[in-house]
């Protein structure tokens, strides 16, 4: 019997998951996670530096199982090629039966957008009145994507001033005059290759929150260890992110334990507190977790009925 399989092309995720739905849907994913009610087995990194890296990540939730197969290399968009590529696969965990095909590099900068922003949201101070995200490449992109849903006035700095200019005016944010007003930001996230500190020692405000999700593999960070050492700090996942993320800088030199850092589902969860003062520096350590790659999966499946899909025939 031969089974037709929905294909998600890149607009095809965009179309059924707009941002404020996939901020939802990551909150929800935190949450479960925190709960114990999402599982995900580590994330597999297959190495080919300094080219880049092909990374398979698994999840099991809500009845359904994924594998992300992504790739990661910084030097692709010279060639012409997206930084970011690969499949999803989602599954019903019950049947083992293949519900979907996913285009890989939506399902990751949707998500990667809204964990940003929902970080930003929730560990930033309520006052909070500027933001702004620094790398205008797909995932930054995203991110302030995600922000102007949500009525958040941003803006955006890149390397490329012409490449920020364009994605502000794209996606109704602001260009930022220079990389220093856009790091003063109240709220900041930082989606960069990761290959130079954006955030060295003593450069972060007392009130700011940055979202810092760049640093995603070894070798990479936008902040300096001992700068994210004096902050408040949240992750995603604790084994992911102290041996893949920021944390790994601040942990193997001594200046961070587990007990020093937070987990986001956890305050989500309402299991544990966020900011407690004002004056508090937050920081946000993100790796990308699988779950969040399930939730904006299933959030796109939900649609299924109402897109115009190609198929796969197994």
């Amino acid at each position: 019997m031969t089974a037709a399989v929905p294909v998600f092309a890149a607009r095809d995720v965009e179309r059924a998951v707009p941002p404020e739905a996939a901020v939802e849907a990551v909150r929800a994913a935190f949450v479960a996670h925190h709960r114990g009610e999402w599982t995900m087995p580590p994330k597999v990194y297959v190495t080919n530096y300094p080219a880049g890296d092909f990374r398979a990540m698994p999840a099991l939730g809500s009845g359904h199982a994924l594998l992300k197969w992504v790739t990661s290399f910084p030097g692709n968009p010279v060639r012409g090629l997206p930084t970011v590529s690969g499949l999803v696969l989602l599954s019903n965990a019950e049947t083992g039966e293949l519900e979907a095909v996913l285009d890989a590099g939506a399902v990751t900068a949707i998500r990667t957008g809204a964990a940003a922003v929902l970080a930003a949201e929730t560990l930033g101070r309520g006052d909070a009145a500027t933001a702004a995200v620094i790398g205008a490449g797909v995932n930054g992109r995203a991110a302030v994507r995600t922000f102007v849903a949500l009525g958040r006035d941003v803006a955006i700095w890149d390397v490329d001033s012409g490449r920020a200019w364009h994605a502000a005016e794209e996606l109704g944010a602001s260009p930022a005059r220079t990389r220093d007003e856009a790091l003063a930001s109240d709220l900041l996230v930082t989606v960069t290759p990761g290959h130079e500190l954006l955030l060295p020692d003593g450069s972060l405000a007392p009130g700011q929150h940055v979202s810092l999700m760049g640093a995603d593999g070894p070798g990479k960070a936008e902040i300096s260890p001992t700068e994210l050492a004096r902050t408040r700090i949240f992750c995603d996942d604790w084994e992911q992110a102290s041996h893949g993320g920021e944390l790994a800088h601040a942990v193997e030199a001594g200046l961070v334990g587990e007990q020093d850092v937070g987990r986001i589902g956890a305050v989500l969860a309402g299991a544990a507190d966020g900011r407690r003062a004002d004056a508090e520096i937050t920081t946000f350590d993100s790796t990308g977790l699988a779950l969040q790659d399930l939730a904006i999966a299933l959030a796109a499946f939900a649609q299924v009925d109402g897109l115009e899909l190609g198929t796969l025939s197994l």
